[in-house]
């Protein structure tokens, strides 16, 4: 493996190429705006170009501290990672990144916090690891978790370079969802007054009285509001109680 990062550059230079390579970062996650799959995405892609020696980079949610879901990666490799934690019940996602912003695995093989999980994932090639907090959300945690083949690939420097990616990423993840969730509140907004306004065509009845409509129905059939409106708008009727 070729050693990534700017340690034979003189500081000043370093220090200019890294303002770079992450401006070009911070470009690419605004360019997936109101997109969380391809943020999630971008961020993985984008980690590997800039956290020096990273081989492989995923976004894991876990929720619970126990159930895993691998949101992204840049290959299989982290997929694996998060199904054998998820199947073990332990590893850097599970434990430390709930309590610390970084968790930083120098030799996975030899790393002693997780017995079960380390000759396992040292036997799917992982030789280091750091783990990035990117949120923490009631039970459901994020993190961004970076890859090397190499045990002791990730220094200080490499954390510190992590840790700043990690904090640009957080916050273009949160603005992509924010931006689906009012995209996907508005278009419900859009479905709900279509419906109304068939109910108030075909059954005479007042705005009110159709919303009413729609929310009885709603509740009577334990079934989202925006569900029985999309119903309706292609049925042209309300749905039958079951």
């Amino acid at each position: 493996m070729t050693v990534q990062g700017n340690r034979g550059e003189d500081t000043a230079e370093a220090r200019e190429n890294l303002g770079a390579v992450m401006g070009r970062a911070a470009r690419r996650l605004q360019e997936e705006h109101g997109d969380v799959e391809g943020t999630l995405q971008a961020i993985t892609s984008s980690a590997v170009a800039v956290v020096p020696n990273a081989q492989e980079c995923g976004i894991t949610y876990v929720i619970g501290r126990r159930s895993v879901e691998s949101r992204a990666s840049t290959s299989e490799l982290p997929k694996a990672v998060d199904a054998l934690q998820e199947r073990l019940g332990q590893g850097p996602c599970l434990d430390a990144v709930w309590e610390h912003e970084i968790v930083r695995v120098n030799d996975v093989g030899t790393d002693r916090r997780w017995p079960e999980f380390a000759q396992p994932a040292r036997d799917l090639g992982v030789g280091s690891m750091m783990c990035f907090q990117l949120f923490v959300e009631g039970d459901q945690l994020g993190a961004m978790n970076l890859y090397s083949s190499i045990p002791n690939a990730f220094d200080d420097e490499c954390e510190e370079i992590g840790l700043m990616f990690a904090a640009h990423a957080a916050v273009a993840l949160a603005g992509a969802e924010h931006e689906e969730h009012l995209r996907i509140g508005m278009s419900s907004r859009d479905v709900i007054g279509q419906a109304k306004g068939i109910l108030m065509e075909r059954y005479k009845l007042t705005a009110d009285q159709a919303f009413g409509v729609l929310s009885r129905t709603s509740q009577e059939t334990n079934r989202k509001l925006a569900d029985i409106a999309a119903e309706v708008t292609e049925a042209g009727a309300v749905p039958r109680r079951s």
